[in-house]
């Protein structure tokens, strides 16, 4: 009975070596395969835009806020993608103002404060708020907070409201806010886009502190609100930058809400009420209406190796941000 065991254990053993190399290939292909994927990207990405790159005038591209690549007979057309930049990085930043703080907030919330069945019901929120499609928050900004927006700042010309709003560039003119889709509708609606994915990272991030840290700061006399201040958010900040990070890249790529929810208006924005366009929205709008291998088309593409650019430079650093934090904790 022990040779022909013996003898089946051999073939298992020998079966499995043959399968190591090719395990171990394929998992190096797994591996790669982020890289590789990323490269094609930026490749098919360079193809479509490449005939057009010693064509362009970059200096009208980045200065200049008219685009107008379907003008009238007779008339040149005007890449002008400044407009766009400003669009996209200001609902950008008006998101971070507000998801930041409040998912950091609700973060600490959920990892040091809920307890038992609220906890646990939270967390199934926040995952549900994470899996609502984009273009169901775009219908939310266009039909629900848009109008909203729209009562609030819509003043009678002259009232002392009126004036306020224009005194701090809530509004552009003392009427308001002409339409509910604008600048402000948008920076909100990517707020509330990015903040479960804040949440979720941050006390992932804050989870991971060892509960050691949390005992010592309470046995040396310290309250709840001091340990999350002095010691977890110290303790968790790489992972806290790294969400914040990856909140603005979440806000800064998107692309149907804020084609719903901003106006979709090409203009430099005086007042957080006024209707603007992001180079996302631009390149889903119009990529369906060009001729393929035109200019418009070559230019669109354009836009998407900015875009590309500007999510990458965000990655990198975010990376240099977390390595900074644990090189300056080190020393």
């Amino acid at each position: 009975m022990t040779e022909p065991q013996t003898g089946s254990a051999r073939k298992r053993f020998r079966f499995f070596d043959a399968l190591e190399k090719p395990i171990e290939i394929l998992i190096r292909l797994c591996g790669w395969s982020s890289i590789i994927g990323i490269a094609a990207i930026f490749l098919f990405i360079f193809k479509e835009a490449a005939p057009m790159v010693p064509k362009l005038d970059w200096a009208h591209f980045f200065t200049s806020p008219r685009w107008i690549p379907n003008p009238a007979p007779g008339n040149p057309p005007s890449f002008g993608a400044w407009a766009l930049l400003v669009g996209t990085f200001t609902t950008t930043f008006i998101a971070l103002i507000i998801a930041v703080p409040v998912g950091l907030g609700a973060a600490v919330y959920v990892s040091e404060f809920a307890k038992g069945k609220v906890k646990e019901t939270l967390k199934i929120v926040i995952e549900l708020l994470a899996a609502i499609p984009s273009i169901v928050w775009g219908f939310i900004g266009l039909m629900v907070l848009g109008p909203i927006i729209k009562d609030i700042f819509t003043a009678a010309p002259g009232s002392l409201w009126g004036k306020i709003m224009v005194g701090l560039h809530l509004a552009s003119s003392e009427t308001g806010a002409s339409q509910g889709t604008n600048l402000l509708t948008g920076g909100v609606i990517l707020a509330l886009m990015s903040v479960p994915l804040v949440v979720s990272l941050s006390e992932d991030a804050l989870r991971a502190v060892p509960d050691s840290f949390r005992e010592a700061a309470l046995a040396l006399g310290a309250n709840t609100w001091e340990t999350v201040r002095r010691v977890l958010f110290p303790a968790a900040r790489n992972g806290l930058l790294a969400a914040c990070m990856l909140g603005m890249g979440r806000a800064i790529g998107e692309t149907m809400a804020v084609l719903l929810a901003t106006g979709h208006n090409n203009r430099i924005p005086q007042a957080l009420t006024d209707p603007v366009r992001t180079m996302t929205a631009t390149i889903a709008a119009e990529m369906g209406e060009t001729v393929h291998g035109s200019e418009h088309y070559r230019v669109l593409f354009i836009l998407g190796i900015v875009l590309f650019i500007a999510t990458c430079g965000i990655n990198v650093a975010s990376d240099l941000i977390v390595k900074g934090v644990k090189k300056a904790n080190k020393g």
